[in-house]
Formats: C-alpha cells, sequence, structure tokens
C-alpha cells in the first residue's frame, strides 16, 4: 500500500532544506562566486555534478533520520561511516559548525556595511544575538521559521538572476575576458574539485541539522520527496545567480557582497528588500550550525545549554570580526576535504542498501 504523504509538510521540509545551505556565503553570492562563477563556462557542469550529489545524499540523510527518529543515542555518522570514522565525524561536525557560524556571522556584518554603512562590529554582533535567540526558542519553532525564508530567498534569487540576464545577457560572451578576476576567487585550481568540495562541506556539515529534518517528516516517502524539492530548487537558483554573476564577471568578483550589487543595479530600493532577505538567510544558517554545535555538548533547553550557547555565540562574534571573503575560501575548502569521505560512505551505503534489498 503506497504511503500518503502531506504536501505542506514535504514542501516545508524542503524550504528548510534549503535554509540550511541559505547562509552568508550563498544568499551574498561569495559562495557561488569562488565555487562555481570564478572557473566561468566550466561551472555550468559544476551545477550539474552538485544536482546529481545533493539529490542522491541529501535524500539519503534525511530518510535516515526519519527511519531513526525513535531510535535513541543514534549517529548518523557511524550509520554510514562505521564505528571509528563515525566517531571522528561526530566530534569534527562541533568544530566544523562553529567555523561556518564564524563565516556566518562574519557575513552579516560585510552586508550591514555595504549596504547601510552599519560598523561591522555591529552587525555581527547582532547576527550572534539573533542566532542565540533562535536557540533558545527550540528547534521545533525554528525549523517552522525558516522552512519560510529558504523559499523567500530562491524566489528573490531567481527574480534577480532573469532581470539581470534578460537586461545583460550579452555579458555571458565576454566571459573569457577577464581571467585574472576569475582566477583570484578560484578556492582550488581544479574546477571539478570545487564542484565536490561544495557538495561535502554543505552536507557533511548539514547532516545533522538535515538528520533531525527528517525526523519531523511522516515518513520516509515525504522526506526523500522533501530533499528531492529543496535539491531542485537550490541548484535551479544557483544555476541562475551564476549565470547572472557571469554576465558582469569583471565587477562581481571583486564584490563582498556581489548578489547586493546586481540587486542594487536593478533597483536601489530593491537593494534595501534584499540586504534584509539576506540578513534572514544568514540568521538562518546561523541558528541551525549553533544548534548543531550545542547539541553535541548539552542538552537543550537547559540552563547550562543557554549558557553554552551564550558562550559560543561570543567566541564566534569575536572571530567572525575577520574578512569575510577570505573565511569563505579557506574555511569552507578545508572543511569540503574532511567532508568528501563521508560523502564517499553515504554514496556507497546507499547503493550497498539498495543491491541488499533486491536480492531474493
Amino acid at each position: 500500500m503506497t504511503e500518503t504523504i502531506d504536501k505542506q509538510r514535504v514542501i516545508r521540509i524542503a524550504g528548510a532544506f534549503v535554509a540550511w545551505v541559505m547562509g552568508s556565503g550563498f544568499a551574498t553570492g561569495q559562495e557561488i562566486l569562488q565555487f562555481f562563477t570564478s572557473y566561468g563556462y566550466r561551472s555550468f557542469p559544476l551545477i550539474a555534478l552538485n544536482l546529481v550529489g545533493f539529490l542522491l545524499i541529501g535524500s539519503a540523510i534525511l530518510e535516515s533520520g526519519n527511519e531513526h527518529k525513535n531510535s535513541n543515542g543514534y549517529s548518523h555518522f557511524q550509520y554510514f561511516c562505521g564505528k571509528k570514522l563515525g566517531t571522528f565525524y561526530d566530534w569534527f561536525l562541533p568544530a566544523s559548525m562553529f567555523a561556518g557560524m564564524v563565516i556566518l556571522i562574519s557575513g552579516s556584518g560585510a552586508t550591514l556595511e555595504e549596504y547601510y554603512g552599519l560598523n561591522h562590529y555591529v552587525g555581527a554582533l547582532i547576527m550572534a544575538a539573533a542566532a542565540l535567540t533562535a536557540y533558545i526558542v527550540g528547534f521545533q519553532r525554528f525549523v517552522r521559521v525558516v522552512s519560510f525564508i529558504g523559499p523567500t530567498i530562491i524566489v528573490f534569487t531567481l527574480f534577480v538572476g532573469i532581470v539581470t540576464l534578460v537586461n545583460h545577457f550579452d555579458g555571458l560572451y565576454t566571459v573569457n575576458d577577464f581571467p585574472q578576476q576569475m582566477e583570484a576567487k578560484q578556492p582550488v585550481p581544479w574546477a571539478w574539485l570545487s564542484g565536490l568540495l561544495y557538495i561535502s562541506y554543505n552536507l557533511s556539515g548539514g547532516s545533522k541539522y538535515y538528520t533531525a529534518l527528517g525526523g519531523t517528516a511522516a515518513s520516509k516517502r515525504e522526506a526523500f520527496w522533501g530533499a528531492i524539492i529543496g535539491s531542485i530548487a537550490l541548484m535551479a537558483s544557483i544555476l541562475l545567480m551564476n549565470s547572472a554573476m557571469l554576465t558582469d564577471i569583471g565587477n562581481t568578483a571583486v564584490q563582498q557582497v556581489p548578489t547586493l550589487y546586481l540587486t542594487r543595479n536593478i533597483s536601489y530600493s530593491l537593494g534595501a528588500v534584499f540586504s534584509i532577505i539576506l540578513i534572514m538567510g544568514i540568521f538562518s544558517s546561523c541558528s541551525a550550525m549553533l544548534w548543531t554545535v550545542s547539541e553535541r555538548f548539552v542538552t537543550q533547553g537547559t540552563r547550562k545549554s543557554y549558557v553554552f550557547a551564550a558562550a559560543v555565540c561570543v567566541v564566534a562574534f569575536l572571530l567572525g570580526l575577520l574578512p569575510f571573503a577570505e573565511l569563505v575560501g579557506k574555511v569552507y575548502t578545508v572543511l569540503g576535504y574532511v567532508g568528501l569521505v563521508f560523502a564517499a560512505c553515504v554514496i556507497y551505503k546507499r547503493i550497498h542498501s539498495r543491491n541488499h534489498r533486491r536480492q531474493p
């Protein structure tokens, strides 16, 4: 008998799936610029590679979270990678999420400084405080909030990308005229490796969040379709924004917040609206990362957990005062290398499990 699915819940899961990736690196365009656009025309096959990776690995993680949602002490890392390697990832994850928080907090400071002239320190402090507030509110309520943020950013990004492409489509023919600007932004010399790193650091770093997200679904089928729809929407957004940035790569390559630059070229007022949406996207990812870090060490809802989360936010704020673009390129690249093994483990487990089920 086929399981019935709640379409609204699937859309909510898809929105929350997207919200994880929609942090400062993505929403500001800096992440897309470095890992995709900086490789010029080669960025298009990279996006196709990422679509396959997110569909395959993302759905596997959400399904495992749903399957084991009532299991005490379940470790998705040990489930996919075995006890020894899984234990390493169990301890590495909080460190990687903390590093991600630092980037997000720095990104919020860069966004508010670039558009409103607000001191970088103040912008970073606002984001750290907002993330702490979300942690205190609780994960389920947080998911209900961020599930609307992801689709909002997707719609806005698609609009900016389409308008930019319509107005400046001829710019796609001059991409190769700016090799120095593009090479300066490339995190690694090989385009194919950049594509793999983007998959691995997003899905390995977000795996704890995605496991919990899968547990909010009523069935594995709902979890599966939430991941599928979220992955397709995410890659469609990357495709459009990547194409839009390529139309003016000579200028977008030198921006701290390239998406804001493109939006401002359409309308200054629209740029003001988008800056608020950017901050919402940064908030969604930063809050999820704080939850992931704290969940590893303390029980949520206790006084000890609030003190611990506050301490994490203070340290992340201080480190978030470092330059945003440099943090994106260096930190995400390192996290991507470490996450490659986890991504391979998930693919192996998924293929092995399906082959096992097919055997008579």
